[in-house]
């Protein structure tokens, strides 16, 4: 091995070793920060199950069509980010613990209500009552996410925010790795309907309020004395400070928000991020019903599923070190471009990777998932660091709130036209003619894929294009993403 090699492996291995070292600074925070940890996987954990079988639940026990089981999650998805607009304003308004028990609260009577009406298939305007459920559903679920971001914020010093950030981003991947598993462990290994999903998510309410009771006492501002007044001596004996938050009404935070120029600027990035992160939509509007359809109903949805939590784990504790060393922007960019490649993937003709279609098409989602992953490594947690750090304190969750507007546009149109995508180059019986040679690429679902992919590379790139005015006066021009 060469010295240049060497010096190499050892620059690697210190990173890697600086990486966990500076976990250490998590030992300043209180009960307060490992318990929204709990909350965060338990809640994860039935999320992303549930919504990766929600326009199967919706089709297979509540008898939709295909463009009707689109345009329903279209409602629900689009319901909870245009609530995140103002969930993050009543969070901040309300307080975190308050907002757990009525979010988790409301939620538990839905999800039983959910139950009844998946079960019981003699009760009259079944679809309709599902989408009402899905719909009241909405606002909770999005206060829970702006509870997550302001809480983090909240209860991280400031040394010690972007270890705290890293590590709620693993214990999502963990939820949702768990989501993947209990997916095919509910219906394939139990045999149970898509109805029970709903019935794991009631279990896990009742859990997440019991967490929010034992370990959510107080709200305000963690921060090391020293960050409450530079130059001053610590006392040793009161080391950790809480800076008391003051308390806004919703329309005086609005006020102070729409003065902001860096706050439009974030809206502009996350706008031309959103094809990136429309593959994210992909995933549970078109991917099951594509593995299902292609591939067959023993498909492993959970499994497929898995792929990306697990090696989002593996990849922040491997190449985190790696990607902290680059500009949060060139992040950003660069690596939404690389998770935006995975659709390209699948436009790859099937035969390439095996003779039999459902081989082919597993083998193309194994690799389709692995560079989504490496993409979402690179990019995804630095946009959530981001937004939580340019908000002025107290008001972590009303700019998490209204940075959601372009991603409730692209829930509006991705979700209208997901029904008739499917319809168009995925309808039922595509396997045996694309396993037969019989379909023109345009007719397969390959096409939507290219298509899809297109539109998402077209805003990466006019980012990039237009860097010198999204970077001016803003934080991230010239400041390393480096955890501090």
């Amino acid at each position: 091995m060469s010295e240049a090699a060497a010096s190499t492996k050892k620059t690697f291995g210190e990173m890697v070793v600086n990486y966990f070292r500076e976990f250490g600074v998590l030992k300043e925070t209180r009960a307060e920060y490992w318990g929204i940890q709990v909350v965060n996987f338990l809640d994860c954990t039935y999320y992303f199950a549930m919504i990766a079988i929600s326009t199967l639940f919706l089709s297979k026990e509540l008898g939709m069509n295909d463009i009707n089981a689109g345009y329903s999650v279209t409602i629900f998805s689009m319901t909870i980010t245009i609530s995140l607009i103002f969930a993050g304003m009543i969070t901040d308004w309300l307080g975190i613990k308050r907002s757990l028990y009525i979010a988790f609260g409301g939620m538990l009577i839905f999800r039983l209500l959910m139950v009844g009406v998946g079960l019981f298939d003699q009760l009259p305007y079944r679809a309709i009552l599902g989408i009402a459920l899905l719909v009241l559903m909405a606002p909770l679920m999005a206060m829970i996410q702006t509870v997550f971001q302001a809480a983090n914020a909240r209860f991280t010093t400031e040394r010690s925010r972007s270890a705290g950030f890293s590590l709620w981003y693993l214990v999502m991947n963990l939820g949702a790795a768990a989501a993947g598993f209990s997916v095919d462990i509910i219906r394939l290994d139990l045999g149970l309907s898509n109805t029970h999903f709903f019935t794991m998510g009631a279990i896990m309410g009742v859990l997440c309020v019991i967490a929010t009771f034992f370990f959510i006492r107080r709200e305000g501002q963690l921060t090391l004395e020293s960050e409450v007044s530079k130059g001053q001596k610590t006392d040793a004996k009161k080391e950790m400070a809480e800076k008391k938050i003051e308390k806004k009404t919703p329309i005086q935070i609005l006020k102070e928000l729409v003065r902001e120029s860096a706050f439009w600027k974030l809206l502009v990035l996350i706008g031309l991020l959103i094809g990136a992160r429309a593959v994210f939509l992909y995933m549970y509007m078109l991917m099951p019903k594509y593995w299902l359809r292609t591939i067959g109903e023993s498909a492993p949805i959970g499994l497929f599923n898995t792929i990306n939590p697990i090696g989002i784990i593996v990849g922040i504790i491997l190449f985190i070190p790696l990607v902290n060393k680059v500009n949060i922007f060139s992040a950003l960019i660069y690596g939404s471009i690389v998770s935006i490649a995975s659709l390209f993937v699948l436009v790859i003709p099937w035969q390439w990777f095996s003779s039999d279609l459902a081989a082919g098409i597993t083998m193309m989602t194994i690799s389709s998932q692995v560079l989504l992953t490496i993409g979402e490594v690179i990019w995804s947690p630095k946009l959530s660091e981001y937004t939580a750090a340019i908000a002025p304190p107290g008001q972590e969750g009303t700019y998490l709130g209204f940075s959601m507007i372009p991603w409730f546009l692209a829930k509006a149109i991705v979700g209208a036209l997901s029904g008739h995508l499917l319809t168009r180059w995925c309808p039922e019986g595509i396997h045996d003619k694309m396993a037969s040679g019989q379909l023109s690429f345009w007719d397969s679902p390959a096409a939507m894929w290219l298509v899809l992919g297109g539109f998402a590379l077209a805003g990466s790139v006019i980012a990039l294009i237009l860097r010198g005015w999204l970077t001016k006066g803003a934080r991230f021009a010239s400041t390393p993403a480096t955890v501090h």
